[in-house]
């Protein structure tokens, strides 16, 4: 009887756990579409250059853009949400060590822009391109 109850209870934090994340606010959703508006998807990478790291956009707790001038922006998704980055009152804090760029796997930290101190980290996934198709 205990086997069935602990299986039942593995069932059901199973459950818990393939629940899906909640949508991006219709504000992030706005500011997403009109970054990539006129732009089409190329296949991801592993790795942002470092010149193509001009600006990076907050879109939302679990997704940051960077442009790279009016043509291309790179959308990246990170592996959890970092909680409040999309609120304006945190910043997220990059190191990147050698020539690599940034890349999957990478850590950044999220810190309080009042006090500077690191709140929370994520974990960046591949980077997408999303090209202009205007000539």
């Amino acid at each position: 009887m205990r086997g069935i109850a602990l299986l039942l209870i593995g069932a059901t934090l199973a459950s818990c756990a393939a629940a899906p994340q909640p949508g991006r606010s219709a504000k992030a959703e706005n500011r997403f579409q009109q970054l990539l508006a006129g732009k089409v998807a190329g296949p991801a990478v592993s790795c942002l250059p470092n010149y193509r790291a001009n600006e990076m956009v907050v879109i939302d707790d679990q997704t940051v853009a960077f442009r790279d001038g009016s043509r291309r922006v790179w959308v990246a998704n990170l592996s959890h949400q970092c909680s409040n980055l999309g609120s304006g009152h945190y910043a997220l804090v990059t190191n990147r060590y050698g020539g690599s760029g940034l890349c999957r796997g990478d850590i950044g930290q999220v810190a309080d822009l009042s006090s500077g101190m690191t709140v929370g980290t994520c974990v960046f996934g591949d980077f997408t391109p999303y090209e202009s198709t205007r000539g």
